[in-house]
This record gives C-alpha cells, structure tokens and sequence, in this order.
C-alpha cells in the first residue's frame, strides 16, 4: 500500500496493481513536486512497478489525472437518456449535469485535488481541449435531438457551448471557494442559462428524432 504522505511503497507491502491506487500516488507527488516536475517514473518508483507497467493503466501522466473520463461520459449519456421527455430541454441538461457531478461527500475533497490540477495546471489546461469537447458533443446532440435540429446547427452548437462554459465556470467558483457547494452553483448558472433558451422549440414528445 501506498504512504499517503509521501506517496511511496511501504516495505513488505504488495506492488501497486490498480488505476485508483497509481491516481493516488500519482497525485500526492503532484501535492509535494508539483505537476510539471513529476514523471511517469516517479509515480512508477514510488508505485514500485515499471514504466511498462504504468503504461498498461494510463496512456499519459495526464490521463492519470484526468481519471475514468471515458466511462464518466457514458454516466452522463445515461442521465441524459434517463430526463422523461416532458421535462423541458434545459431543465433536462440541468439535472442531469448535476447528478453528474454529485459526489459522496468523502468523495468531494478528492475531486477537487483532481479539477484544481485540471483548470490550473497549464499543460492539462491544453490537454483538456478534445475531452470537453467530447463532453459538449453529448450535450450538443441531445439538444438536436430535442429540437429537431442538425447539431451542426447555430442552436444546438451555441447552447453546447454554453453549458460547457456554464459548468467550467461552476469549478472555477467553487475552487476558489472551499465552503461552496458545486450542486448549488451549478443549478444557479444552468438556471440562467436556461432562460436564454426557453423560447426555443422543441419536438412534440413521442416525436421521433
């Protein structure tokens, strides 16, 4: 098992064989050198494996910040598909980007270790350009299927971007205030945004998309 305090191997300890367990390593490094001065052969070092081997859990030092994000994304689909067709299509974003982000509240101090390094490490910052894009794809079809629309329209690319800005602005509010809650601020800016977009139409429901 891994020190906490210094992210190391403890002698007589099994090797490191989980991705939860490299992300911890991985991040209490980060804590005490600092992103750009911590290797992938530190976190193997201090994880008592190989660069091989770290390879076989992360693609990057930056995928192991970034997490499960693929299958996260899959949650989100999931929430989409799940809003009834009746509740109205930005209230419909709304709950589901807040479920998306609720968390246990033993939970909460480490996501915002991770989303601290995400929004202000600068090379995670260029790095996160093609994951919220795909973040924003989800958002953007199911605002086309809702609408009628193509999703390469103004309507449906505009309020994708939108929400992508609204829940990016949510982190940074929270991360520079640690007694606020992410759920609240982020049904306060949804909120608002929806009211840009109340007067878009939207398909009869039961219509097929």
């Amino acid at each position: 098992m891994a020190d906490p305090a210094t992210g190391a191997i403890r002698s007589g300890r099994p090797r490191v064989a989980s991705r939860a367990e490299l992300e911890r390593i991985g991040f209490a490094l980060f804590e005490r050198q600092g992103f750009e001065e911590t290797t992938v052969d530190d976190i193997a070092a201090a994880a008592g494996i190989g660069r091989r081997t770290f390879f076989r859990y992360f693609a990057s030092k930056n995928d192991l910040v970034w997490g499960e994000f693929e299958e996260q994304l899959s949650r989100l689909q999931i929430l989409l598909d799940e809003v009834p067709a009746d509740v109205p299509m930005m209230d419909a974003i709304r709950h589901a980007v807040i479920e998306f982000n609720r968390f246990d509240s033993h939970v909460v101090p480490w996501h915002r270790r991770r989303m601290e390094l995400i929004l202000r490490v600068p090379a995670l910052r260029a790095d996160s350009t093609l994951r919220y894009t795909s973040w924003q794809k989800l958002i953007t079809q199911f605002i086309a299927a809702r609408t009628g629309r193509p999703a390469d329209g103004p309507v449906p690319r505009l309020a994708g971007n939108l929400a992508l800005t609204t829940s990016v602005t949510a982190y940074e509010l929270w991360l520079e205030d640690s007694s606020a809650d992410l759920t609240e601020l982020l049904d306060t800016l949804f909120t608002r945004l929806a009211g840009a977009f109340r007067d878009i139409p939207e398909l009869p429901t039961g219509t097929p998309a």
